[in-house]
């Protein structure tokens, strides 16, 4: 499968390198090409010369970019996203780190409106980074927990998941993307205030099987 990641920093990397691991081909992006060259040559991807460019080729696109700018690169890829699941990893984290700036939705939501006829799916959004690289790091399977409206995305979603080593686990329909952004900045703030390491993460205890459902083959 071909997956374009939009965004050259920590997590961009990091899944793209999972994915490459799962045996995906993998073309990593960002407004920068520079940037895009130099994280895809240290992961051992391919680069893209433009963000349209990237997404054209792709089965299955991931927006790994600051919350901030998930809109606005959602803007510029929407032609070329039309009938393909679209990840939105990201969060809608405030610059100054004091909470999320959205109000009443999530930026998963606000992404769908944007990027007509795309199945937008909301996951690893929980995961930092280096979790994201490493899914066995803490000695224990963990949780990529994700939401989103359309069964097919959700196949895709949970057998890509759990080829790069994480057990998926839908939480609910795309509104459901709030509480995994509350979650995130949950576990952000955990670390910024007792001076964290970035490691820890979320595993669901005794979670219903039908939310666990992981399908033998990624939906064609």
């Amino acid at each position: 499968m071909n997956i374009a990641i939009i965004g050259s920093g920590n997590v961009g990397k990091s899944l793209g390198s999972g994915f490459a691991r799962a045996g995906h081909d993998v073309t990593l992006s960002s407004r920068t090409t520079d940037h895009a060259a130099a994280a895809a040559a240290q992961i051992g991807v391919q680069a893209a010369d433009s963000l349209s460019e990237a997404v054209a080729r792709a089965d299955v696109v991931v927006l790994a970019v600051p919350g901030t700018q998930a809109l606005d690169v959602a803007r510029v890829i929407a032609p070329e996203a039309k009938g393909k699941m679209v990840i939105d990893a990201t969060n809608p984290i405030r610059p100054d780190r004091t909470g999320l700036f959205t109000e009443g939705t999530s930026t998963a939501e606000e992404l769908a409106t944007v990027l007509d006829g795309a199945a937008v799916v909301k996951g690893f959004n929980t995961l930092f980074g280096s979790v994201q690289a490493q899914p066995d790091k803490l000695g224990t399977q963990l949780d990529a927990l994700f939401a989103t409206d359309d069964e097919r995305a959700r196949d895709t979603f949970a057998a890509l998941a759990a080829e790069m080593g994480f057990r998926p686990v839908k939480v609910g329909p795309l509104a459901a993307a709030r509480e995994l952004e509350a979650m995130a900045w949950l576990n952000i703030r955990l670390q910024l205030i007792s001076n964290g390491a970035w490691r820890s993460s979320f595993v669901l205890v005794g979670a219903p099987e039908d939310a666990t459902r992981t399908p033998d083959k990624i939906a064609a």
